[in-house]
């Protein structure tokens, strides 16, 4: 059997509109070459033919293909899944609304390649990303050539300074697989959307040899009413979000635990992002409890790391979305939606 390079999870739930463009993409940027791998995993769709489209994937391409089918367990579930039954040597999460850049993926590939086979084990490489509007059919780019050293390896205290829309999010990353399956795995709750946030926070001081290609690989659709960075969906699911920020909280003593200062300074600034996001969809949701559940939430932050929690709270993004008083929610929010316009990230 070919040893697999790179292993693509295709998380599914009721996808059967759009799972076939995504399947499709990966398959063509790859040449359908027999050492890459697609698991697709219905997560218990019942709506559509799912299953069904994801068994006919696999008989027709037996050796590129895998289908897995589970009970609903959701979005993080069946990131595992497909994790576990994963043979290739790195590991990218690809959603099935989503798709990739034919010509990037070549381009990974090569990469992948030649550093496994000059010895260079890369615990994870970084491509860009692009937004994909469809409600006005435009496209914003996401990359990191200002911030990363290009071609060659380096480590954290190489990086330079991320902006706020430049966080290193699940679409721009592919992990070494054993770095998601070390120090006991990495914390997807079922049940729960945005766990990307941990996929993309928890396996990161894991990781000390990175490379950095520059190519729009991932493409990320935006405009289906029901996604879940819609701003009315964000805020009906926002237990969700606390439920995931937390997680990432308690995941490390940022100041104590993560030995490099630039590694540390982006967790925190993007630990500091997610409290802002609980801030914001906890005065838009009509949940009843969440603004208890937001100040429960700060005040569990105070108690694990009061640095930490002083940073978050009390920095400018945090006095910005907890300003008092109902016209203090009015300004906050309409700094989020402006900020929303600017950099279109939903």
């Amino acid at each position: 059997m070919t040893q697999k390079i790179l292993s693509f999870g295709i998380p599914c739930f009721n996808s059967a509109e759009y799972m076939d463009h995504c399947i499709s993409s990966i398959l063509e940027g790859a040449n359908y070459a027999e050492d890459i791998q697609i698991i697709i995993v219905d997560d218990g769709s019942v709506r559509d033919n799912t299953a069904q489209k994801a068994d006919e994937w696999e008989q027709k391409y037996p050796g590129l293909i895998k289908a897995i089918h589970q009970p609903n367990g959701g979005h993080g579930t069946a990131v595992l899944a497909g994790l576990q039954a994963a043979d290739g040597v790195f590991y990218k999460v690809v959603d099935s609304d989503d798709w990739l850049d034919k010509d990037a993926l070549a381009a990974l590939l090569d990469k992948l390649r030649q550093s496994e086979a000059d010895g260079e084990h890369l615990d994870l490489v970084i491509t860009n990303y692009v937004y994909e509007h469809t409600a006005d059919n435009t496209r914003n780019y996401v990359s990191y050539r200002s911030i990363l050293p290009i071609n060659k390896i380096f480590g954290w205290d190489e990086v330079g300074h991320f902006h706020m829309w430049q966080n290193l999010l699940m679409h721009s990353l592919c992990y070494r697989a054993d770095i998601l399956r070390a120090d006991g795995g990495t914390p997807l709750p079922a049940h729960t959307f945005y766990v990307d946030n941990i996929y993309a926070f928890v396996p990161l001081p894991r990781c000390e040899r990175l490379y950095y290609l520059d190519v729009d690989l991932y493409r990320y659709f935006i405009g289906r009413e029901d996604q879940s960075v819609n701003e009315s969906v964000m805020a009906g699911r926002i237990d969700q979000q606390v439920r995931i920020t937390r997680i990432m909280m308690k995941s490390y003593h940022l100041y104590k635990d993560i030995k490099s200062v630039k590694l540390r300074s982006y967790m925190v600034n993007y630990f500091i992002i997610m409290m802002a996001i609980c801030s914001v969809f906890s005065k838009l949701s009509d949940h009843e409890d969440a603004m208890d559940e937001l100040e429960k939430l700060w005040n569990d932050l105070r108690e694990y790391d009061y640095r930490l929690y002083r940073r978050c709270r009390w920095g400018a993004v945090g006095l910005g979305t907890n300003l008092p008083t109902k016209l203090g929610t009015k300004i906050t929010m309409g700094g989020y939606r402006i900020a929303g316009k600017i950099v279109k990230f939903n």
